[in-house]
C-alpha cells in the first residue's frame, strides 16, 4: 500500500559529493540512483529537483565579490551537470528520464513545460528539474516548491544527510533535538534551516506537506511512500 502516488524529491548538490564536500562521488550517485529506481519500480511517479552546491553556490560566489545574479546562473548550470549524471544512472538501471531545464539547453535537455512534465510522469518517466527556476535570487528549495505545487505533487521529500529537522545543528550540537512534527509558522519563527523562507511559505499557501530526512539511511525513501514516519513532517 503506497500513500503518495507523485512525489518530488529534493536532493542537494552536496549529497552528491559524499565526504570529498565537492564534485560528483560515483558511488553516492549509484546509491542515489537504485533508492529512487526501486521507488519508480513501485509505480510511483517520481520527479526531482537537484541542486549544484557541490559545483558551484551562487550565495557563496556572491559573498566573494562575485556579481549575485552571475554567480546565481553558474549555480543553475551547476545543477544541469547534476541533472545529467543522475540521468544517466538512473537510465543505465533501466528507468526511463527526463531532464528538464528552466534555461533552454535543448541540446542536453527538454525545456520546462509543465503539461510535458506529467505527462511523462503519467508515463512513469522520471523527470529531474534542472537549472532552477531559471532566475537568480532564487534557490532550489523554493525550485522544489514550485515545482511540486506545479505538478501537483502530493509531498516534497527533502534528502539530507541528517535524519530530521533539529533544533540546533546535531553535527555539532549532542544536544540536539529532533522533531517529529512541526508547522511551517513554527519552522519560520524558530528560524529552522530547513528549506529557505520563500520555500516554506509557498508550501504553507498551498498546505503543500514536505518530509525531512535522511536519504541515507537504508530504504528510508520506500518507507515513507510506505506511509511510515521517517525523518520531520512539516505540515499545517
Amino acid at each position: 500500500m503506497m500513500k503518495y502516488q507523485r512525489v518530488l524529491l529534493k536532493v542537494s548538490g552536496e549529497a552528491l559529493s559524499g565526504s570529498a564536500g565537492f564534485g560528483i562521488d560515483n558511488s553516492i550517485l549509484e546509491e542515489i540512483a537504485k533508492e529512487i529506481v526501486a521507488v519508480a519500480e513501485m509505480g510511483v511517479e517520481v520527479a526531482i529537483v537537484v541542486g549544484g552546491g557541490n559545483i558551484h553556490r551562487g550565495v557563496s560566489g556572491a559573498i566573494k565579490g562575485m556579481d549575485r545574479a552571475s554567480s546565481d546562473y553558474m549555480g543553475m548550470v551547476a545543477t544541469m551537470l547534476n541533472a545529467l549524471a543522475l540521468q544517466d544512472c538512473l537510465e543505465r538501471k533501466g528507468h526511463f528520464t527526463r531532464v528538464q531545464s528552466a534555461i533552454d539547453m535543448r541540446e542536453v535537455s527538454e525545456p520546462y513545460i509543465r503539461r510535458r512534465a506529467v505527462r511523462h510522469l503519467e508515463k512513469k518517466r522520471i523527470v529531474i528539474f534542472a537549472a532552477g527556476t531559471g532566475n537568480p535570487y532564487f534557490t532550489t528549495d523554493t525550485t522544489a516548491a514550485l515545482r511540486a505545487n506545479e505538478i501537483g505533487a502530493d509531498i516534497i521529500l527533502k534528502a539530507t544527510k541528517v535524519d530530521g529537522i533539529y533544533d540546533k545543528d546535531p553535527m555539532e550540537n549532542k544536544d540536539a533535538v529532533k522533531y517529529d512534527q512541526l508547522t511551517y509558522s513554527e519552522v519560520i519563527s524558530q528560524g529552522l534551516k530547513v528549506m529557505d523562507t520563500t520555500a516554506v511559505t509557498l508550501c504553507m499557501e498551498n498546505q503543500m506537506k514536505i518530509v525531512v530526512f535522511n536519504f541515507f539511511e537504508k530504504d528510508a525513501f520506500k518507507r515513507i511512500i510506505q506511509g511510515e514516519a521517517v525523518g520531520t513532517l512539516v505540515q499545517r
